[in-house]
């Protein structure tokens, strides 16, 4: 599968809100358009969405981690 890369700076979410699942897992299969998590940005959340589809991914960012543009998200 290829990368799924963050389309900006920001802080990477895995779920919608804390009490809610993640959109994936690890070992997960995922479908072209899927969201994969939201990246917040000044107290905006933007939708990362998968360009490709794959299965066994196996996500390279933690939860509520700081990432940058261009960071690798999942594989």
């Amino acid at each position: 599968m290829t990368q799924i890369l963050s389309p900006l700076p920001g802080t990477f979410y895995r779920s919608s809100a804390p009490d809610k699942p993640p959109y994936k897992a690890d070992g997960d299969a995922v479908a072209v358009g899927d969201v994969i998590g939201l990246i917040e940005v000044m107290k905006s959340f933007h939708e990362v969405k998968s360009e490709v589809a794959g299965a066994g991914i196996r996500f390279e960012a933690e939860n509520e981690e700081p990432v940058m543009a261009g960071a690798v998200l999942l594989d």
